[in-house]
């Protein structure tokens, strides 16, 4: 298989319910969209899910444009390879860049599983035909706000609900939602926002008394030892995401016992690739993992579904169905959850129809490998 072509898209989608974490605060999303051709005109898609701003990560789409056009399509373009390794063996001098890295992972999976005519899910090793959604619910103006997007979300069918928490919103509204639903799946995600402090200290070990699935991420990424003093203090299980990048990482948490459950996102991960390789990792630790999301449109969203379909995502994900954040989706069908439920697709790739002409006609900015980048009105350079 040889890549003919590379066209990138990016495309902006407002959220129905604007999302507020503890850095911020946003209203749409904005992401890059990776079509991936080969000489036998098959095509795979990817989606490159960095954040607009550098508040959960260093990088930004801005950033991942720029690696993107610059590095990875004159790297990949051209390039032959029967599998994924060799494939992504074309940016393996690229360092960090992880969400950049992922988008061009996700379509080169996607991709030689339409070659192959089978699921993506079947082609990562998935053994599940559906998997469990759970929902992200971010900081509400009140608590009253917060209670009725819990039950409109537990109305809708999930059985798990993650609450965003910083200083200052944190015990009281948790207190509040376990009050309201008892037998509620619900834990707490701090992107962390807290201080190795004993202010903090006392926060979580209010929290431990909440019957929380998990807490997680309530320090500073590279401060693995204040996560494995906290755990060791805590009943609850403390959860990494943004401390864990690198396999190399993943080892670390678990020599230090920093935490006893993982994040798996494929963006932070860098790709598919890797995300698949921490599964493997942690499943033999004995450590559960659970894939999580960064708002991603549909193109992204399959693949997560995909790999949540791997033995090891015991823990509901974030792969709740597309109509919780978008109007229309870029794929068809969009995802859709039952009951809390997605079904994990069994036709080939990430096993929906792209919408080609709607990403076309929304995309603010597009670039084709074998055409001159074309910038749409009201579109920036950067």
């Amino acid at each position: 298989m040889r890549i003919a072509r590379v066209r990138l898209f990016r495309l902006r989608q407002e959220l129905l319910h604007s999302f507020e974490t503890s850095s911020h605060r946003k209203s749409g999303i904005e992401h890059i969209l990776v079509e991936l051709t080969d000489d036998d005109g098959r095509t795979g898609w990817g989606e490159i899910a960095s954040p607009s701003d550098p508040y959960f990560g260093a990088e930004t789409t801005a950033t991942a444009w720029e690696i993107a056009t610059r590095y990875l399509v004159p790297a990949l373009w051209g390039r032959e390879g029967e599998t994924t390794a060799e494939l992504e063996s074309a940016w393996s001098r690229i360092r960090g860049n992880e969400f950049a890295r992922a988008g061009f992972s996700g379509a080169v999976w996607d991709l030689l599983a339409r070659s192959r005519g089978i699921a993506l899910s079947e082609a990562l090793g998935g053994t599940r035909t559906e998997v469990v959604a759970g929902v992200s619910l971010g900081i509400e103006p009140s608590i009253d706000d917060l209670l009725a997007q819990v039950a409109l979300q537990r109305d809708a069918g999930y059985g798990r609900v993650k609450l965003k928490i910083a200083p200052g919103w944190d015990v009281e509204p948790v207190r509040a939602v376990r009050a309201a639903h008892p037998d509620l799946d619900l834990h707490v995600d701090a992107n962390g926002a807290y201080p190795d402090d004993a202010e903090s200290t006392r926060v979580f070990e209010m929290l431990d008394g909440e019957g929380l699935t998990m807490i997680e991420q309530p320090f500073e990424p590279r401060d693995l030892m204040a996560h494995s003093r906290l755990q060791a203090r805590l009943t609850t299980d403390v959860c990494l995401d943004e401390s864990v990048v690198a396999l190399g990482d993943l080892h670390t948490m678990l020599r230090l016992q920093a935490g006893r459950v993982l994040n798996i996102k494929v963006s932070r991960m860098g790709g598919l690739s890797i995300a698949r390789a921490a599964h493997d990792v942690a499943v033999d630790a004995g450590i559960p993992v659970w894939c999580g999301g960064m708002h991603e449109f549909g193109i992204g969203r399959a693949a997560n579904v995909a790999i949540s379909s791997l033995p090891g995502f015991v823990l509901p994900s974030d792969v709740s169905g597309s109509d919780k954040y978008y109007a229309a989706d870029i794929i068809d069908p969009p995802i859709v959850a039952i009951d809390g439920r997605v079904r994990v697709p069994q036709e080939p790739g990430i096993g929906h129809e792209v919408l080609v002409e709607r990403i076309e006609r929304g995309a603010t900015r597009t670039f084709d490998s074998a055409a001159a980048e074309t910038v749409h009105a009201g579109a920036t350079k950067g």
